[in-house]
This record gives structure tokens, C-alpha cells and sequence, in this order.
């Protein structure tokens, strides 16, 4: 990897022994996600259907909390079960990727034999587990492929920008044999896909390898109550519910209105194009500013874009409003990512990372059913977004500044002991392996 944080420039490539050029480890990181996500796009093509269009939407929405709520299921096994796991295993980040795409590509076969039977759910619920898996040990992976801590915002907005790009190019072949043989067609060619991804993560090679001392395994427990990442991991939380929150407000909205497909399609465009641009600009606010400044930032950006979608309103004031959400949301998931690489222990990464995506995952579905289970007036729902997206940019800022006065009486309690003399007995403030002191860190 290129040092520094220049998120965007050409990698260098190591050279062996031997003199012969090797793939950068986060290259083959970066191939093997691209698969995955390519392998996830077929599956979602196979198994294409919507909750809005024919149907109305009084009857949208008994069916949308159903399948809001069910959206939570996969993390009641991937949290306590499978993040663990992945910091108990050594080399335990890349076999659980691996594992996830293998186990994917077995779920997808199983799907495609029973694409018109009533087993297709469970073969179904087995792909989004995995899928959450390989979430979990991609983001826990990836510090451990990239050589500066620095580049770590950049390295995980290429990961989002390549799977965000090459999932878009996998659906459209997809629609295409869904169209000429059939969704159980789809489904195989997603096996097959998740099979090349398996191999591929094999291959990848840790720069950091794992950690092994078992009593640094039990100190990584205590670290995942860092209150820096636990002040960011609130502030990541709001924003997900915010996007959860729009998603169905604009929905239904403009279905109350009936408003033709392509203005649907508007919005989403305008939300998928936020989440790209996202991924270009985080790693240029990264030179300049600390991810915590990135994640205040993202919550104040959301209460801003709310006001002038108040003032807009209309079809207008909808692409705006979702523009600047998939913007905010993923700036600020890529700052918490990196925030976590840096700052928690190695040893519990997996843990932390399955247990925050939960926890992520549910305020989404807090946030969306709100407007599934009341008709909230869509002027009425920007308003609740900005008064609520800019108190918690205030509220994260208060305490992320109270949290450094404290660590910062802290370190200077501990050199006035040591220039007494007491420097013997006090404990030192010593990072430990596999963390990475950052800006709000203790």
C-alpha cells in the first residue's frame, strides 16, 4: 500500500525474494469483496420482487414492518456466535470470508433447486446470514491488509466504491438470464461466483498477522468500551435510523401521491449517487480531518440538507433530501469503520464489528418504522430529521470534547506522579498491540 494518506494513489507494487512482483495483500482483499458483492447482486436479481408497486399502500405496510423486523434475525447469529469466533481462530478474518462465500455458494445451489418451494426461505435466510459475515470479517480484515493506519478511511471507501460499482454491473447480466432461462439460473451463476470469491480469499496475506497471546484476547474485551468508539458508534446509529427513517418516508409519500416509477427512481438514483460520492470524498476529508470531525460533520450535513428540503419540497426536495443522506450515511460508516480499526484491540475486532452492526441494524428498522407504522406528513419527517440529526451533531461534539479533557487530566495526573518520583509503581500509558492511539483516542 502507498503510505500516507493520499487514499487514491497507485499502489506500489512488493516484490519477493526472487525479484518477482506480488499482489498487494488489500488487492486480493479488494477482488475477493468484489465477487462476494457481485455474487449478492445475482441473488438479489433472482430473487427480485417489491413491496410497493400493485398493491396499496395500506396493504404495503402491514407487509414492510414484516419484513423490517425479519431483517434483524440474521444478527441474533452472527453476533453472538460468529464475531467471536473470527478473533478466537488464528487467521480466523480471512477463513470466515472465505467460509462465507463457500457457505453462499452451497446456500445459492440449495436455492436454485427450490426456487418455487417453500424451502427457498431458509436456503434464502442462510445467504443473508453469510452475507452479515462476510460484512463482519471484511471490515475486521481490513486493517490487517493495509500497511498505514492512516490510509484506512481510503481503504475502506475503495472497498464500498468497487462493491457499490461491480454489484451494479453483476445485476444487469442477471436480469438478462433471469429473462432467457429463469431465477433458478440466476442463482447457479451466484454459486458459481461465490466459489471463485472462496478460493480467492484464500490467498489473501496479512501484513498484521493475528494476534495469538491469549491474555491480550482477554484485555480486547475491556477495549471495546473505548468511549471514543462507543461515542461514535451512537452518532453511526443515528444515521442509520436516518436513512431507515427517509427510505419509507419518501416511499410512501410519494405513493400516497401516486407518483409514476420513474420519479421512485429518481430518489433512489439520487440515494445511490450520494453513497458513491461518499466514497470519493472520504478519503480527501480523511487528509484533513480526524474521522471523529467526519462523523460530527456527516450528522450536521443531514440537519442542513432537511431544512432545504423543507424549503424545496416536491419531487425536488426528495432527491435532495435522500442525495444528501446516502452522502452523510456513507461518509460516516466509513469514518466509524476506520475509527474501529484504528482504536479498538485487534483481538476483538470481529466481535466489535458483528456486535455494532447489529446494533446498527436495529436503529435502521427503528427509524424505518416509524413511518410504516404512522402516516408521517413528509415535510413533518424532514423537520423531525434536522432537529434530530443536528442535536445529536451537537450532543456527539459535547462529549467527544469531554472525553479528551478527561483523557487529557488523565495522562497529566500520570506525568506529575512520574515527575515525583512515583513513575515505579504508576501504570504506564502504554498502547496496546494491535491498536493504534488516533486522534479522541485514549
Amino acid at each position: 500500500m502507498a503510505s500516507g494518506t493520499a487514499g487514491w494513489r497507485p499502489i506500489r507494487h512488493p516484490v519477493s525474494a526472487n525479484g518477482r512482483i506480488t499482489t498487494p495483500p488489500f488487492r486480493r482483499l479488494a477482488v475477493t469483496h468484489a465477487m462476494a458483492v457481485s455474487g449478492d447482486a445475482l441473488v438479489t436479481v433472482a430473487l427480485a420482487g417489491s413491496l410497493f408497486f400493485d398493491i396499496s399502500p395500506t396493504a404495503a405496510r402491514s407487509r414492510v414492518a414484516l419484513s423490517l423486523v425479519l431483517t434483524i434475525a440474521p444478527f441474533a447469529v452472527v453476533a453472538p456466535l460468529l464475531g467471536p469466533a473470527i478473533d478466537r481462530v488464528q487467521g480466523g478474518r480471512r477463513l470466515m470470508v472465505s467460509a462465507a462465500s463457500a457457505g453462499r455458494a452451497v446456500a445459492a445451489l440449495f436455492a436454485a433447486a427450490w426456487i418455487d418451494g417453500l424451502l427457498l426461505f431458509p436456503a434464502a435466510f442462510a445467504l443473508l446470514v453469510l452475507s452479515k459475515t462476510h460484512a463482519v470479517a471484511k471490515s475486521s480484515l481490513v486493517p490487517t491488509v493495509v500497511e498505514d493506519r492512516d490510509d484506512l478511511v481510503g481503504a475502506n471507501a475503495r472497498l464500498a466504491l468497487a462493491g457499490a460499482l461491480v454489484s451494479t454491473a453483476a445485476a444487469l447480466p442477471g436480469v438478462a438470464v433471469m429473462q432467457l432461462v429463469g431465477a433458478e439460473w440466476v442463482m447457479r451463476l451466484a454459486a458459481a461466483v461465490f466459489a471463485v470469491a472462496a478460493v480467492s480469499a484464500l490467498r489473501i496475506v496479512q501484513v498484521h498477522p493475528d494476534v495469538e497471546d491469549l491474555a491480550e484476547r482477554a484485555e480486547a474485551a475491556e477495549d471495546l468500551r473505548h468511549a471514543g468508539v462507543r461515542l461514535a458508534a451512537i452518532a453511526t446509529g443515528i444515521l442509520r435510523a436516518s436513512v431507515g427513517f427517509l427510505t419509507f418516508l419518501v416511499a410512501f409519500a410519494l405513493r400516497r401521491a401516486h407518483e409514476p416509477a420513474w420519479v421512485f427512481g429518481l430518489v433512489l438514483a439520487a440515494s445511490i449517487a450520494g453513497t458513491l460520492v461518499a466514497s470519493v470524498l472520504a478519503p480527501l476529508l480523511r487528509r484533513r480531518v480526524p474521522e471523529e470531525h467526519m462523523l460530527a460533520g456527516s450528522l450536521g450535513l443531514v440537519a442542513v440538507a432537511m431544512v432545504v428540503a423543507v424549503q424545496v419540497d416536491g419531487r425536488p426536495g426528495a432527491a435532495v433530501a435522500a442525495g444528501a443522506v446516502g452522502v452523510a450515511a456513507g461518509a460516516g460508516k466509513l469514518a466509524f469503520d476506520s475509527l474501529v480499526q484504528r482504536d479498538s484491540h485487534a483481538a476483538a475486532q470481529g466481535r466489535a464489528f458483528a456486535r455494532f452492526e447489529a446494533v446498527f441494524q436495529l436503529a435502521w428498522v427503528a427509524g424505518a418504522l416509524l413511518p410504516v407504522a404512522l402516516t408521517v406528513p413528509r415535510r413533518a419527517g424532514y423537520v423531525l430529521l434536522a432537529l434530530g440529526c443536528g442535536a445529536a451533531a451537537i450532543s456527539y461534539v459535547t462529549g467527544l470534547t469531554a472525553h479528551r479533557r478527561r483523557s487529557a487530566k488523565r495522562v497529566e495526573r500520570v506525568k506529575r506522579r512520574a515527575a515525583d518520583g512515583g513513575a515505579a509503581g504508576a501504570p504506564a500509558l502504554a498502547t496496546p498491540k494491535g491498536r493504534s492511539q488516533g486522534p479522541g483516542a485514549e
